[in-house]
């Protein structure tokens, strides 16, 4: 896979829940649904291209767990949106399942990231006791 694709998928997740909030009714709870998920879904991008240039594997983790956050509560605002019917089921379905997606995509470079970090600690260990 394209190392730059997930970069440039988040970043589009992140576009499309903005272009999705500017569209919420000017209501209280239009505007703060609005406000958060712009925030959460632009933090996915954001904090993604930091992981791409953490210093370490626990930095990598590190980032990657606050990504899984932020996507997570995209997710949430999206559900709410589509409980409250503040948008059409079928506008608010396909930014639903990129976040699932992502999760997914996530969830996954997160154990794999922990598997290797465990083996090399395993082989450090191993060394050690040599």
């Amino acid at each position: 896979m394209d190392e730059r694709a997930p970069k440039r998928r988040t970043k589009k997740f992140a576009r499309r829940c903005v272009k999705l909030s500017i569209t919420l009714p000017r209501t209280y709870l239009g505007n703060h649904i609005r406000g958060q998920l712009i925030r959460c879904s632009t933090s996915v991008a954001s904090n993604y291209r930091a992981t791409c240039i953490a210093q370490s594997k626990a930095s990598f983790i590190s980032k990657l767990r606050i990504v899984l956050e932020e996507v997570d509560e995209s997710h949430f605002w999206l559900e709410f949106i589509i409980d409250e019917q503040l948008l059409s089921k079928n506008r608010v379905l396909p930014l639903l399942k990129e976040a699932e997606e992502l999760t997914a995509i996530f969830i996954s470079s997160r154990k794999t990231a922990r598997s290797r970090q465990l083996s090399i600690v395993n082989r450090k260990s191993s060394i050690e006791r040599v």
